[in-house]
């Protein structure tokens, strides 16, 4: 990281340098760590370039001209979703930065990191990635400005892109640079895209799918006049001797009098057209020498439903087993520039996953960020390293397909899993070598706790599957899951000397596990800290139909069994179901029957986070277009009802805190407009009680920062005597027989247990509501609020 460590190190330069938005954390969960290491052990001189200053280039010349080239991420998240709340207000923190101290990086990072960097050294080549890049590889809709953006690569000008998992995409271009190639030849890595002229000559004996319009029929017949003769009909086909050849046929007819006349029959004959390459149904072309052309930039920039359609397509080639090559043109000032994008990489097999994770990570920040006593502990701790500190991510991916998720986009469909083995060794590294370990492992997850080593039957078939999802409408019949290796895992894992709990802080997919009774009863046994998180994200099926996610029923069935699994182990325990608001397709009565069924089940939304609609994800193409790309767009195909608007989206959040009184006025206005007057009222079966209380219309969340305006610093809550709660259970205070403490004050909250990242790190279109149990214990016992999933686990999903 500095010109001291190349001299201690022996280096007179660097063959690569990372410039990140993230502070530099030397951790597998951190996309920059990852990448280094990776290419450290290919035998590359590495330098890290983490947040630097961006008002001049000096900060990136610091460390001298790389030999290869820059590589250039915003960091494990979107830097513009690390920058706003969906409400797009600043956030007043940022959980990658030492201190969480917000504004060390700009908005759009990596456009001007890319900036920064041709301006160091205008000659070397800058290679941008990560989940900022991988997201806005194409035209992109842009929530912050409210329209569609160029692709990252035309508006960063860098020399190539590399997208989702690039271990070994960077690898191949790293070695083929360090043997003098020209960047401009790279063109035939998987999971990159790059500008290319039209006239390119290096595309000779390439094949064509034109899919830049939504109206061009399909094949269509012509139709032919009925009363044509045979010969007539042959001669508007340009044929002729139709006679002979009629006869040859056996088409004359036997006369059915002697001396009548031969009569000929009426024949009906169909002329088909020629297909071409607008029928894309119709083409045989070898898969990878196709490639797809989207609507161009000028085209969705200025049409929703062509956005919707290209969104559809980019989607339906995500499969790396099938995808082929896109091609989106881009024309700026006269001159006609396509961005192509190769198909996605190949999914990393085990033993390769094993290399990636078992490098010699040094599983802390660089000791640049210790504060005076040398610690990371205090003012200068990373919330995010804090959150993953003693955690183990042990797979990539995930197969659901949720359309507010950026997971597919980044990390793909297939599910990338390390060794039980592997697991186990960082577990031993964590014991043996990370300071302050307690005996606790924070979780043994990744984008989806449960689908470690669980995809598809067949391997032809997930080679050939366009599917967007495994799970939607219903557990695919091709894929096995068997939770049984992870019970094994799991098993294994807190067997270990040292070890005293392992824990489960990734969200959980339900549906997958009520497919195995005996994970549930392990996971509900030994490894839930009295509340665990999953993600029904609605009750209503309108809403539920547009996410991709199961129906209430799901839900219902998975508590059942978790409540039972909890009583068989003699405890105390509870779900903690997250919920979003306005996402595309929710109609204001979605809203308030969710309403209904949370205090119906006596939940009370802790904290609220409305739908965010992040670069690529399908619902954004919904909230943008108004259209339904999980099925084919047209003119005329299904529109999705969008919540837009200020007022509308804060009803809608308003719904999900039924309970906190300064919503009750624009509640009472909208169920009165929506003819339920009915739910207005003091008894049990209402919603919302006629009287006012005096409010003074804000609202505060669970999490301290981000919900108070920028420079605003407000004390900790501080447990009442008696009501310790642990810092890695969140647990109510247990049972002592002493008088129980006064009942916690709605939104003081306790940081709940988080998971490890992913490690290429990928960002979320949406987080919803996080709901607590009102009353968890007794009627008049105490429940400890369930505080936000942290931004470590916003950069994972």
């Amino acid at each position: 990281m500095s010109r001291a460590e190349m001299i201690q190190l022996g280096w007179d330069s660097c063959d690569i340098i990372i410039v990140s938005g993230d502070a530099y954390v030397d951790h597998p969960s951190f996309g920059m760590a990852v990448i280094g290491r990776t290419l450290e052990a290919q035998g590359f001189r590495v330098g890290i370039i983490a947040q630097p200053d961006w008002q001049s280039a000096e900060a990136f010349q610091a460390l001298g001209k790389p030999n290869l080239f820059f590589g250039v991420a915003a960091g494990n998240m979107d830097s513009m979703i690390n920058h706003y709340t969906a409400d797009r207000k600043i956030r007043s923190d940022d959980a990658y930065t030492p201190g969480g101290e917000a504004g060390k990086r700009p908005d759009r990072a990596t456009l001007v990191y890319t900036q920064r960097c041709k301006e160091a050294f205008k000659d070397v080549p800058v290679i941008i990635g990560g989940i900022e890049a991988s997201l806005r590889r194409i035209a992109h809709y842009d929530y912050w400005q409210d329209k569609v953006r160029r692709s990252i690569l035309v508006d960063s000008k860098a020399d190539l892109l590399v997208y989702g998992n690039a271990e070994r995409a960077i690898i191949e271009i790293a070695h083929r640079l360090a043997q003098k190639k020209p960047i401009e030849s790279i063109t035939d890595v998987r999971g990159t895209a790059f500008m290319r002229r039209p006239d390119d000559a290096s595309l000779d004996g390439w094949f064509e799918i034109d899919s830049t319009d939504v109206d061009a029929p399909g094949k269509v017949d012509a139709l032919l006049s009925p009363y044509m003769t045979t010969e007539e009909a042959a001669a508007d086909q340009g044929t002729d001797c139709a006679k002979q050849q009629g006869e040859a046929a056996g088409a004359a007819v036997t006369p059915a009098e002697p001396g009548m006349p031969v009569v000929k029959p009426i024949q009906i004959i169909r002329k088909t057209m020629a297909r071409t390459g607008g029928d894309g149904r119709a083409l045989t072309t070898p898969r990878d020498r196709t490639v797809i052309r989207l609507p161009a930039f000028e085209q969705v920039r200025s049409d929703p439903v062509l956005y919707a359609h290209a969104n559809r397509v980019l989607h339906l080639e995500t499969n790396p087993g099938n995808a082929r090559a896109l091609v989106q043109r881009h024309s700026s000032g006269g001159v006609d520039r396509d961005v192509w994008l190769n198909p996605p990489p190949i999914p990393l097999s085990t033993s390769e996953m094993d290399h990636v994770f078992d490098l010699p990570y040094a599983r802390s920040p660089h000791p640049i960020y210790a504060d005076k006593d040398g610690s990371h502990d205090h003012s200068t701790k990373i919330p995010a390293w804090e959150m993953i500190r003693f955690s183990v991510n042990i797979m990539r991916g995930c197969f659901g397909g949720c359309t507010f998720c950026s997971i597919t986009e980044h990390e793909g469909r297939v599910i990338q899993s390390r060794s039980e083995d592997s697991v186990i060794r960082e577990i031993e590294d964590i014991r043996d070598k990370v300071k302050g370990f307690t005996g606790i492992i924070s979780d043994l997850g990744g984008p989806t706790a449960n689908m470690w080593h669980i995809g598809c039957k067949s391997p032809e078939i997930e080679a050939a599957c366009r599917k967007p999802s495994c799970v939607y409408p219903g557990i695919c019949p091709n894929l096995h899951t068997d939770h049984g290796p992870l019970i094994k895992l799991y098993r294994r894992a807190r067997a270990l000397r040292g070890v005293k709990k392992i824990l489960i802080g990734s969200g959980l997919r339900y549906d997958l596990a009520i497919e195995s009774p005996e994970y549930i009863q392990e996971l509900v046994t030994h490894h839930v800290g009295g509340y665990l998180k999953i993600a029904p994200e609605h009750t209503e099926g309108g809403p539920l139909s547009k996410m991709m996610k199961p129906g209430i029923g799901t839900y219902d069935r998975f508590k059942q069994l978790f409540e039972q699994a909890s009583a068989a182990a003699g405890k105390k325990q509870y779900l903690i179901p997250y919920f979003i608001a306005a996402h595309p397709g929710t109609a204001d009565e979605d809203m308030m029957n969710l309403a209904l069924w949370l205090k119906r089940n006596g939940f009370r939304a802790d904290q609220v986070q409305t739908f965010y609609p992040s670069p690529m994800a399908t619902a954004t193409a919904m909230y943008h277009s108004g259209k339904n790309p999980l099925k084919k767009v047209t003119r005329d195909s299904e529109a999705v009802d969008i919540v837009k608007g200020e007022r509308r989206r804060r009803l809608h959040k308003a719904f999900l805190r039924y309970h906190d009184p300064n919503n009750w006025p624009l509640l009472r206005e909208a169920l009165k407009d929506m003819g339920r007057a009915d739910l207005i009222g003091n008894g049990k079966h209402h919603l919302i009680p006629t009287f006012q209380p005096t409010t003074d219309g804000t609202y505060q969340s669970a999490r301290r920062k981000n919900s108070t305006e920028a420079g605003t610093k407000t004390a900790p809550n501080k447990p009442r005597a008696g009501q310790i709660l642990t810092q890695h259970t969140g647990l109510p205070p247990r049972e002592t027989g002493a008088a129980r403490a006064p009942q916690r004050p709605s939104g003081a909250g306790v940081r709940s247990a988080a998971g490890g990242g992913s490690s290429s790190g990928s960002t979320s279109a949406s987080r919803g509501t996080s709901a607590r149990p009102a009353r968890p214990n007794t009627a008049s016992g105490s429940a400890a609020t369930v505080g936000p999933r942290s931004a470590a686990k916003r950069g994972r999903r």
